[in-house]
């Protein structure tokens, strides 16, 4: 089933989706940002609809017994739709990432080079129970230029296809084709979205690790996406204990549910007594259930003893392990070992241990002195992210408009021809860039 397409076969959709793509990309900076203020104004006008469908998802979830944390990223109230929708119009703000001139180069008089931007064409973005990841990507991938096939969870179905509606409606008084926007709610059309290579440019999971791999290993269309969010916050020896407690509490309490949220607290050996009883304290006033290596357990005997399997878990919940270190070096061993890559940070006074931490964990995203939770593409000044990456390639971290784009080589000529280049005449090339 998808959203105003009901029956049809997905390769029609996906044709469909290229086909506004195209005209889409050339589109004028001000016919996108037309849009992208129709869009916003289309899900202010339907908040309500949208607020009803999120309660409909929510009651329905309950009754199947959806774990917690999932629960927490499928509500969608007041405030995270007035968020998301102040995040549609902040990415009209934006420079438009298409047409920028990356090179212009003179290869030789009358001979010119240039690397543009341009749209990638068609995404395919399956995410699961977060509702407001669809008006997020929507919203970026028309700033972009590109089609978008969006594949949400069954989980935040009716939620998506209120937002997907009031978005194809915002679109449909604009110079943008409706079309380049789909929903699908299946997922057979899941596995069939990932044969789409003739149609789709990219492939965005949004969901847990053995679902990424999945992804990966059942298509030829290139993926970009993250698996699991185990972030870490090292309390180094030279850390001011007051900023290593709040900011602690934020990083696991504010919003748990989240993937920048953190899962393993390490703390240096030196400061461990006088720390761990104070954040702990604060912690548990947060409800928050914490569990300890044995020379944790022997400074907090109430806690719970952590295994080899708390340190290779996202608990995306109150839970919280905590382990002692002896270095800076064994904190950063444990990071690079059992950490996706995703967000981890350092509290610290100390310079040389702060450039030590940021030279050596391999991380995405690497903080000193604030919580892992400013790890979003809203807070980076992005509009909004389709997603964060923890691949070594770029893009990296939240990924915004600047992911969303490649380029193209373009030169322009006056008869010009290899031969005069070559041989033991050859002219040389100029290569001025201008």
């Amino acid at each position: 089933m998808t959203i105003f397409d009901i029956g049809s076969p997905l390769i029609t959709i996906a044709q469909k989706t290229r086909k506004a793509a195209s005209k889409l990309a050339i589109l004028s900076t001000e016919a996108k940002n037309q849009a992208i203020i129709a869009i916003a104004q289309a899900l202010e006008s339907a908040r309500d609809e949208i607020l009803q469908a999120n309660v409909a998802d929510c009651e329905a979830a309950n009754a199947e017994g959806i774990p917690k944390p999932l629960y927490k990223r499928l509500q969608l109230d007041e405030h995270k739709l007035r968020d998301a929708i102040a995040g549609v119009q902040d990415v009209g703000k934006l420079d438009d990432p298409v047409g920028k001139v990356q090179i212009h180069r003179e290869l030789d008089t009358g001979l010119i080079l240039k690397r543009i931007t341009c749209p990638l064409g068609v995404l395919g973005i399956i995410f699961e129970a977060r509702p407001e990841a669809a008006i997020q990507i929507a919203s970026l991938a028309i700033k972009s230029g590109n089609g978008v096939i969006l594949k949400c969870g069954k989980e935040a179905v009716r939620s998506c296809e209120a937002i997907v509606k009031a978005i194809k409606q915002g679109l449909s008084q604009t110079a943008v084709n409706p079309d380049a926007v789909q929903l699908l709610t299946t997922r057979e059309e899941t596995l069939e979205l990932l044969k789409l290579d003739k149609y789709v440019d990219l492939i965005i999971p949004r969901g847990s690790n053995s679902f990424v791999q999945f992804v990966q290993e059942n298509t030829r269309i290139p993926v970009l996406g993250h698996a699991d969010g185990i972030c870490h916050l090292y309390i180094d020896k030279a850390a001011d204990i007051s900023k290593a407690v709040s900011i602690t509490v934020d990083a696991k309490a504010q919003y748990p549910a989240v993937c920048n949220a953190i899962e393993t607290l390490l703390v240096h050996q030196s400061i461990a007594t006088e720390f761990l009883p104070k954040v702990a304290e604060a912690l548990q006033e947060r409800h928050v259930e914490l569990r300890g290596d044995k020379r944790t357990l022997e400074i907090l005997p109430s806690i719970v003893t952590a295994t080899e399997i708390d340190w290779e878990t996202e608990y995306s919940d109150f839970i919280l392990s905590i382990k002692i270190v002896d270095s800076i070096e064994d904190a950063i061993a444990h990071i690079n070992e059992y950490g996706s890559r995703h967000t981890d940070a350092i509290i610290s006074e100390d310079s040389a241990s702060v450039e030590t931490f940021f030279g050596l964990v391999n991380s995405a995203n690497i903080f000193h002195n604030c919580s892992t939770r400013f790890a979003d593409g809203f807070r980076y000044g992005f509009g909004a992210e389709v997603g964060i990456s923890t691949q070594q390639m770029p893009p990296r971290g939240p990924v915004g408009l600047e992911g969303l784009v490649t380029y193209k080589y373009q030169m322009v000529g006056d008869g010009h021809i290899v031969a005069t280049y070559t041989g033991a005449n050859a002219k040389a090339f100029t290569h001025q860039d201008f």
